[in-house]
């Protein structure tokens, strides 16, 4: 079946090995107190701040996504998160999520949006607007593009620390 999609199934290793969407967010209060600065080591220009550590990371999940959105603009890769220890660990939501492996997926395959849209009988506006990170777009509609490129979507869903 992958084989019909146009996928060698030896490349199927590269996009289907789990990617948990959760980064490691460094703290940083000002030395007088004024704000704690945030930031994101594993993503290049994630940064943001707050009054307090509180506001700092009530910011975080917007400054990550925002910053993910511009490798998905630029066609750069998603950088993969770094191990937590200690720090806080910020996810995306599980949308976003979805959209960050289905972009993962066309650029490991070479695929482009205007292919994935042949192959959906869709226009490539639907594509792009399914790789917008901060457009609505519906769950299924993101499962059938993966599965189009040989890729399942899976949640876990986990008790909260």
């Amino acid at each position: 079946m992958l084989s019909d999609l146009g996928i060698d199934p030896k490349d199927l290793a590269k996009v289907t090995a789990p990617m948990r969407y959760a980064y490691p967010a460094e703290l940083d209060p000002e030395p007088d107190g004024s704000a704690v600065n945030l930031w994101f080591p594993d993503v290049p220009g994630a940064r943001t701040w707050g009054d307090d550590e509180a506001e700092a990371l009530a910011l975080a999940e917007d400054c990550l996504v925002t910053a993910l959105y511009g490798c998905v603009r630029f066609g750069e890769p998603i950088p993969r998160p770094g191990p937590g220890r200690g720090r806080p660990m910020i996810p995306v939501p599980p949308l976003v999520a979805a959209k960050l492996a289905l972009y993962a997926a066309m650029r490991a395959r070479g695929m482009s949006g205007g292919k994935l849209a042949r192959r959906l009988g869709v226009t490539q506006k639907v594509v792009q607007s399914m790789l917008h990170l901060k457009r609505r777009t519906h769950i299924g509609h993101l499962e059938r593009a993966l599965a189009q490129l040989g890729v399942q979507l899976e949640v876990t869903v986990k008790d909260a620390a």
